[in-house]
């Protein structure tokens, strides 16, 4: 029999807020995480901004030691490695372990491997001075040094896995880490994703023109998904960190629960009918929802959400149709539907998850998030559906059911489906 998959604990590092209580607040008062960089204007960046973490690097010697500290500060590893380890506080349970946690495994993704330290091992090499590298250069470049060290300092003796999926890394992870538990693999899975953005990885996307370009001097007004006025998105950084378990293991030693992981379905278009590297084919999308519906054993019509991923261009329209079309949804029955990419940017590999967070928290507390920037709803849009479902302010109601999605490079689509714990 299937097991019912239940999240237990929550960790996040996120550019308005690092921590659950933070990151909380942010998101009901709609507070931008988004900022001027002075250094992307000095390297001719057309994009000038990003939402970038308040992360005090110091404290990661709260984490790891410190000689761990010296190869990680400034990466995507130091963020996921945070936010997993605040997860798993969260969740009850402690660090220290004699044996392997043979129940418990991980799923953690993120885009790429430290830039930084990369180009260090390139120009060492070229300069015939490899031996100067030293003995950790390698887990700070494979793209499973995440995993490696949440698994080690944790002691997890599951199934560890690094996935990488562009932006739909994040829901990919939680959506991975859920099916193992529900055909009984395991009793627990660590899921999440991280970001960092260096100028490196910024200034690959800035050469696509697909950032926000005129907002420059105003950055909190960057992010419009949804909007009239919207002209790309603004990259972000960041961490994500799930704690899911089965239900009855997570029963029995009195776990709090935030939400229940319904289901899910991830898939691919293919690159094919409308679909490319760079964009979705919608028969792809909305076979993606449909299955996650099914997968979730409820109706179209039981949706009180959807956390979009929508980043603010151009396909922010396609998307909501693909919504209105495998919901079978429209105007005012079409479900209320937000963006958090509008305070904090497309925080890349990372956005599921840190997305998958805020909308676990709008079911704990019963509110939905404010659309921010939106003063100007793309009337291609409000064709589709009413201008009401797209909250501006925040909104205390009852949240029973979120459909969270996203979609990345290689047309590839991952959608799951949460709900208050009963």
């Amino acid at each position: 029999m299937s097991k019912r998959v239940v999240v237990t604990g929550l960790g996040v590092i996120s550019p308005n807020g690092i921590g659950i209580p933070a990151f909380l607040n942010a998101i009901q008062n709609g507070t931008s995480g988004i900022k001027f960089l002075p250094h992307y204007k000095e390297l001719n960046f057309s994009c000038q901004l990003a939402g970038i973490p308040d992360f005090e690097w110091d404290t990661l010697k709260n984490y790891i030691s410190d000689v761990t500290f010296h190869g990680l500060k400034g990466t995507n590893i130091a963020y996921g490695l945070v936010a997993a380890l605040d997860a798993w506080t969260d969740s009850g349970m402690t660090y220290e372990t004699d044996e392997p946690r043979w129940e418990t495994g991980c799923v953690f993704g993120n885009s790429v491997a430290d830039t930084e330290a990369m180009k260090n091992v390139i120009n060492r090499v070229d300069n015939k001075e490899a031996k100067k590298l030293g003995s950790r250069i390698v887990e700070q470049v494979m793209n499973s040094g995440i995993t490696s060290y949440i698994s080690g300092r944790l002691g997890l003796g599951n199934k560890v896995i690094a996935n990488s999926a562009a932006c739909t890394t994040g829901t990919q992870a939680i959506l991975m880490g859920s099916e193992y538990i529900k055909h009984g693999y395991a009793k627990r899975m660590l899921v999440g994703s991280t970001e960092y953005v260096d100028t490196y990885v910024y200034g690959s996307f800035d050469s696509m023109r697909v950032l926000s370009r005129k907002f420059n001097d105003r950055p909190e007004k960057a992010s419009r998904p949804m909007s009239s006025s919207a002209g790309g998105f603004v990259p972000g950084s960041g961490s994500g960190a799930l704690v899911l378990e089965d239900l009855d293991f997570a029963l029995q030693r009195n776990a709090k629960i935030y939400a229940e992981f319904l289901g899910g379905s991830g898939n691919s278009g293919g690159q094919r009918s409308g679909g490319t590297m760079t964009a979705a084919n919608p028969k792809g999308v909305i076979r993606c929802i449909e299955e996650a519906v099914s997968d979730s054993g409820i109706s179209a019509q039981q949706i009180d959400l959807i956390s979009g991923h929508l980043t603010a261009t151009n396909a922010d329209r396609q998307e909501i149709q693909n919504w209105s079309e495998a919901l079978n949804r429209a105007g005012s029955d079409f479900p209320l539907v937000n963006s958090l990419k509008s305070m904090i940017g497309h925080c890349l590999s990372a956005a599921g998850s840190i997305e998958s967070i805020a909308a676990i928290l709008q079911i704990a507390h019963q509110f939905v998030h404010p659309n921010i920037n939106l003063e100007d709803p793309n009337p291609e849009i409000t064709k589709m559906i009413s201008v009401d479902c797209m909250p501006v302010k925040m909104i205390k109601k009852e949240v029973n059911i979120v459909a969270k999605a996203n979609f990345g490079f290689g047309d590839v689509n991952s959608c799951i489906l949460l709900s208050k714990f009963n």
